[in-house]
């Protein structure tokens, strides 16, 4: 008997190697783990003691939110690597996806780490670019995979905001 891998049919709709779908998702989530190294909210830390807005989502939905999205960045990208690396297309389109991915990850050593709401603001206008860039090389690959990443450019822009009020509202005004 053949299995899906041999003639080439998808193992359950989408999944023609579940090998590459769970590395696409591994790395994305990975990713998230580098990030949270730098992401310190608890009590006494310094992000606990900075003025945040009253939308400031509770910290307990940031972990859920960001598995799911890492998820989905991970099958959006296993939904292009499948289409093969051999081709300019989607060479270009995972390196870009690769690029925004890095600076996911620095947004939180520069927000956290450096503990700079500034520079994670100049940051992460940089990364929804790159995000913005993705969709569009991926929706030329893939709809799918690009809608895939409809969550995370929205969940981005709210961090956006939410990344530019803090640091309104955490910075002094010259000469008061």
């Amino acid at each position: 008997m053949e299995n899906s891998s041999q003639t080439g049919k998808p193992y359950f709709g989408f999944i023609r190697s579940p090998v590459r779908l769970l590395a696409a998702i591994l790395v994305c989530n990975l990713a998230g783990v580098i990030g949270s190294v730098f992401t310190v909210t608890g009590p006494g830390s310094w992000y606990a003691s900075i003025v945040k807005p009253s939308f400031n989502p509770p910290g307990f939905l940031f972990g859920p939110v960001w598995t799911t999205l890492y998820t989905l960045m991970g099958i959006s990208l296993y939904l292009v690597w499948m289409e093969g690396l051999s081709g300019k297309r989607v060479t270009t389109a995972v390196i870009i996806f690769g690029i925004q991915l890095g600076l996911n990850i620095v947004w939180s050593f520069l927000f956290f780490g450096l503990r700079s709401p500034f520079l994670g603001l100049v940051e992460i206008i940089i990364l929804w670019v790159f995000i913005a860039a993705t969709i569009v090389l991926f929706h030329r690959i893939s709809r799918p995979a690009a809608y895939l990443l409809v969550p995370y450019i929205l969940w981005v822009t709210f961090a956006s905001f939410l990344t530019y009020t803090i640091w309104t509202l955490n910075t002094p005004v010259a000469g008061v």
